[in-house]
């Protein structure tokens, strides 16, 4: 994270000093670095240099506008599952002919706007799904381009939450009769199959599965060429993890160049263009959450640090039991390391931003938790009726606030008392 760093002790976004940023805007607050997105995106154009290729960043991971803005300008493509995802492009600037729509539930006005507005295709999760997209698009005189997310049966060796493509989960065609599904669109007269699509989990540290999956879609690719269903793009999805405690996920360019190699050993393959979904690797090591030691209680069984920040702000330690670094914003060996959880003050046992750390900390220090650029605003929520906490985009030596800190009044405004008797 080298747009994190430090300087004297002292923990900066970019040339910004992290404390000068939380005495600006308050805390909780969620930090971004523009270079971190932009190296993030950039990696993935590079490993694909040379090759047709469409790279949408996953809306769902951090789909604040100034995010989105920032890669649109890159040329970045945009994978997303609804439609308020699809407006957040076109209103950051998005080009909707760089768009994928996934998603096992999508509804036919969702349906409808995508076709309005010329996506590049729908990623088809179900046969019911196909014949839907059939009767909107023949409804609005269209023709939709499909490419089936087929469900490889790979195991991702990721948490369960986290996995897409076992049979258990939700999520795509089951392999073994996409071929026949294939063959209905085929015969469908406002549907045009462009592509296959795979997506089989998040936060992949090896290579292994992506490669397995990748060798199951491309004996589908023959399947389907001996039907005379040709495709033209491989969407291999996304998943590519981040180092969060150590991990040594592979570069998008370790990855990528394997996939590349697949293709290129045999010329049946090499006009396929590839299409990824990156999320988290763009997003995730690109931000960290700001947050305010409150207080620290101590015991003789457990030392609590209790901060400003909770569940509703960063999700991912409560579901996922997910591990994020933890550190002091403002380093002082002079003080003495605590054991300890950090934890928020919302009254659930679950509420916890790290358990088990060593942090040397005091009441009123600010403390950083690391690499959440990825799926933490967009997690985030008013439980406790706690508002929703302020986004910033640091770019140089300058500070954007691109998301303003929520109000009380603003959680009441869409809510209603019952009328007077």
């Amino acid at each position: 994270m080298e747009w994190f760093s430090r300087s004297n002790g002292e923990l900066f976004a970019e040339q910004v000093s992290v404390a000068n940023i939380a005495e600006q805007f308050g805390t909780p607050t969620y930090i971004y670095s523009r270079a971190g997105f932009e190296a993030g995106y950039k990696a993935y154009e590079e490993a694909l240099s040379g090759h047709p290729h469409l790279i949408c960043y996953a809306v769902k991971a951090n789909s604040n506008l100034a995010v989105l803005n920032v890669l649109a300008k890159l040329g970045a493509g945009f994978d997303l599952v609804s439609v308020g995802e699809l407006e957040r492009v076109l209103a950051a600037g998005g080009d909707p002919a760089k768009v994928v729509f996934s998603g096992v539930g999508k509804q036919r006005h969702e349906i409808r706007r995508a076709l309005e507005v010329g996506i590049h295709c729908f990623n088809v999760e179900s046969e019911v799904e196909l014949e839907r997209i059939q009767e909107e698009a023949a409804a609005m005189n269209k023709v939709a381009s499909i490419s089936m997310r087929v469900n490889p049966d790979v195991d991702a060796q990721t948490h369960p939450y986290i996995s897409t493509g076992l049979k258990d989960n939700k999520f795509g065609i089951d392999i073994s009769r996409a071929p026949e599904v294939y063959q209905r669109a085929a015969e469908l007269p406002n549907i045009d199959i462009v592509g296959v699509d795979c997506h089989i989990g998040s936060q992949l540290t090896t290579k292994e599965p992506f490669i397995d999956a990748l060798d199951r879609l491309l004996i589908l690719v023959d399947q389907l060429a001996e039907r005379g269903i040709k495709l033209k793009h491989l969407d291999i999805g996304g998943g590519l993890g981040i180092s969060y405690d150590g991990e040594v996920p592979p570069t998008p360019t370790e990855y990528l160049s394997e996939v590349r190699g697949h293709l290129m050993a045999q010329e049946k393959y090499q006009h396929l263009a590839i299409v990824v979904e990156p999320g988290r690797s763009i997003a995730g090591n690109a931000g960290l959450l700001a947050t305010e030691v409150e207080l620290i209680k101590k015991s003789d069984h457990k030392n609590f640090v209790v901060v400003d920040a909770a569940m509703n702000d960063l999700l991912r330690p409560s579901i996922y039991s997910a591990y994020h670094g933890i550190e002091p914003v403002q380093q002082d060996d002079s003080k003495e390391s605590l054991f300890c959880d950090v934890v928020g003050p919302i009254c659930e046992t679950g509420d916890f931003l790290g358990k088990d750390r060593d942090i040397k900390v005091a009441e009123g220090d600010l403390l950083a938790v690391m690499s959440s650029g990825a799926y933490g605003f967009g997690m985030s929520s008013n439980y406790n009726s706690r508002n929703r906490i302020a986004e910033v985009m640091v770019d140089g030596d300058k500070v954007h606030q691109v998301r303003r800190r929520e109000t009380i009044q603003e959680q009441f405004a869409t809510e209603s008392l019952l009328p007077e008797e």
